[in-house]
């Protein structure tokens, strides 16, 4: 009964339930010799389907986190850490607006790097949209101070709206500061990219992953293979991070 019910609620829930619907109106499609619709709409929901279940999701995300592992005696002079988002007028225990579940995978890193280093952070991370209710990096420093970390130790960058930016002024603040071997946090998805910013901003990093979406050395069983939404948000975050490689390639930061 336990295994029927976890079958079963991947297909009530989105993604699945849509990719349900789907395949279901493109089979209609094909009984009735809509041919050509019908097999485009099969097929989407076959790739909805496929992006929304874990090996698809480990394969994309392993391509981004394969290069980074976790040092063990990591050394520098200032930490950045990069925001990765917030969630807006929430209450919360000291405060109004949380940050989002990546920014706070990468403050709690953060805190026992610095608990472990006692080196200085940047905090990095401004308003994405002009009418969100508070910087990123303003919410992560009310987090970090909570956790322990001094404020004299946290400096706040808080006008960055994108990676390059975050790369473009927190260098500045390193040189401003006199830092010369910062080490750079964030999700190791987002590491490469965040490199390539760091690079053409001339500041060279020592790259430490805040922490890793993809499963290692775990087989893929049936229970893989039902579509989740979390899943899906992993391939979309991969997918976000190869599109931003090949523009930073093409384009630069």
């Amino acid at each position: 009964m336990f295994a029927l019910k976890k079958t079963i609620t991947p297909f009530i829930l989105p993604p699945g339930i849509f990719i349900l619907v789907i395949i279901l109106v493109s089979l209609v499609m094909v009984y009735r010799k809509r041919w050509k619709l019908g097999l485009v709409n099969l097929i989407v929901g076959l790739m909805l389907w496929a992006l929304s279940t874990v090996p698809l999701a480990n394969f994309l995300i392993h391509g981004l986190e394969s290069d980074y592992s976790i040092p063990a005696n990591p050394s520098g002079d200032v930490i950045i850490l990069l925001g990765g988002g917030m969630v807006e007028g929430v209450p919360d225990l000291t405060g109004t607006s949380t940050p989002s579940p990546s920014t706070m995978g990468r403050i709690v890193t953060a805190v026992r790097l610095y608990r472990r280093l006692g080196l200085p952070i940047i905090v990095t991370g401004g308003r994405v949209y002009d009418d969100a209710d508070s910087a990123v990096a303003t919410i992560a420093k009310r987090f970090l101070m909570d956790l322990g970390v001094p404020e004299r130790l946290i400096t706040v960058e808080d006008r960055a709206r994108d990676t390059a930016q975050n790369a473009r002024l927190t260098s500045a603040i390193c040189r401003q500061q006199g830092f010369s071997k910062p080490i750079l946090l964030t999700a190791a998805y987002h590491l490469t990219r965040a490199r390539m910013a760091f690079d053409a901003a001339g500041m060279q990093v020592t790259p430490i992953p805040a922490y890793f979406l993809g499963s290692r050395n775990i087989p893929n069983t049936w229970r893989h293979l039902l579509p989740r939404a979390a899943t899906l948000h992993t391939s979309a975050n991969a997918l976000h991070e190869y599109i931003g490689i090949l523009y930073y390639r093409l384009v630069g930061p």
